[in-house]
């Protein structure tokens, strides 16, 4: 049979991803002053041995205030580096293609892990030792009632932070990293500066959509000047804002087409989170893939490569995805803490994996036992 484009390789630039089945970033807020552990080694490495193409990393903050909590990692110094590469070079004897994504939270900075509210910090967080520090945005303008109301940022502070995903970006090239991506979604700093929702500013930096570009495409310039031309970068956006007023597909189209021009390879198609919490917080009820026509528009109409994500759950949707031509990768998030052996799951039950591709030390028995789970399968009919 042809083997499904999901476990195919794709090349982006000189770099091979084996399959196109990539681990979602999901920030684990389990790191110590932003220092990775072994959470993140077991995490990340089970993830690379479950069978992925590429495995990044949670949003790794660029300076410490850029952190979401207390609990995220970062990559403002050597020594964060450091804390990673256990990591890195654990996903890299995988066989996975090893990414880390950069950000800063912006304004939403400084707020609650997840499952103590996902919020603003509270007295009850400051005496679990979760202080609140200073944060800051494109304008004055907290998240919602009863956030940390951000600084707005002069031009040093912009430049400040441009210079810091520029450092960070050298990191990870040192760590031998094949692809980095840079946050410019869900309300986290440069999200904020490209909606109008968020950014309210009237000098070079707002106004009008050239001007609220201008930090996305000054950050990625800058990066792409530092990382190595044979090594491809992604750019995460929020397609739409989904409130009247916001961020729309069409100027996602645009933005991803003056990122394509500056090097970016691929856009990582998010949606959603300039005032908040994401729907997936909330509770509410998502139909399958429900971000696919995001990716699939800036597909054909940026005319660069593209990843999809959201409520992807099995390979059967996710090939049908690729071959509609919707998407060029598919990034697995939740499903993959659920199932961290999720492509290697999907490509047996898609009949295209004989356990030759597994790590040989699982493989070498599980190939042994299969005569016999498929005589018990016949049995049972």
């Amino acid at each position: 049979m042809t083997r499904p484009m999901l476990f195919s390789p794709i090349q982006l630039r000189d770099v091979v991803f084996p399959n196109r089945a990539t681990v979602a970033p999901m920030c684990q807020y389990s790191a110590t002053d932003g220092l990775a552990d072994d959470w993140h080694l077991v995490h990340l490495g089970g993830l690379a041995k479950g069978g992925f193409g590429a495995v990044m990393t949670e949003a790794a903050a660029v300076v410490p205030e850029g952190r979401i909590t207390h609990g995220d990692i970062g990559l403002w110094s050597d020594a964060h580096a450091d804390a990673l590469r256990p990591s890195i070079d654990f996903i890299h004897r995988s066989g996975a293609a090893a990414g880390i994504q950069l950000a800063h939270a912006g304004r939403k900075a400084s707020m609650q892990r997840p499952w103590r509210g996902n919020g603003a910090l509270t007295p009850a967080d400051h005496a679990l030792g979760d202080m609140p520090w200073d944060i800051a945005a494109p304008s004055a303008l907290p998240v919602g009632d009863h956030w940390l109301m951000p600084t707005e940022m002069s031009h040093a502070d912009i430049n400040a932070v441009t210079d810091a995903f520029v450092a960070a970006a050298q990191r990870a090239d040192a760590l031998g990293c094949e692809f980095i991506e840079i946050h410019g979604a869900h309300g986290y700093l440069i999200q904020t500066f490209l909606s109008p929702l968020s950014n309210l500013r009237t000098d070079a930096y707002g106004g009008d959509l050239i001007g609220r570009m201008r930090l996305a495409l000054e950050v990625t310039e800058a990066v792409r000047a530092v990382w190595p031309d044979g090594k491809p970068l992604f750019f995460r956006i929020s397609a739409v804002d989904g409130f009247e007023g916001g961020w729309t597909i069409e100027d996602s189209v645009i933005l991803s087409r003056a990122l394509k021009s500056l090097g970016v390879d691929v856009i990582d198609c998010s949606s959603g989170g300039n005032q908040g919490r994401t729907p997936i917080s909330k509770g509410r009820l998502l139909p399958p893939g429900y971000q696919l026509p995001y990716a699939a528009q800036v597909r054909r109409d940026a005319g660069i490569a593209t990843q999809a994500v959201g409520l992807i759950v099995n390979g059967p949707q996710a090939e049908a995805a690729l071959q509609a031509g919707e998407a060029d990768l598919i990034a697995i998030g939740r499903e993959a803490l659920f199932d961290p052996f999720w492509p290697r799951h999907q490509a047996y039950a898609m009949g295209v994996d004989d356990f030759d591709y597994w790590p040989e030390q699982y493989g070498w028995w599980l190939a042994r036992r299969e005569a016999s789970i498929q005589a018990m399968k016949s049995a049972t009919g």
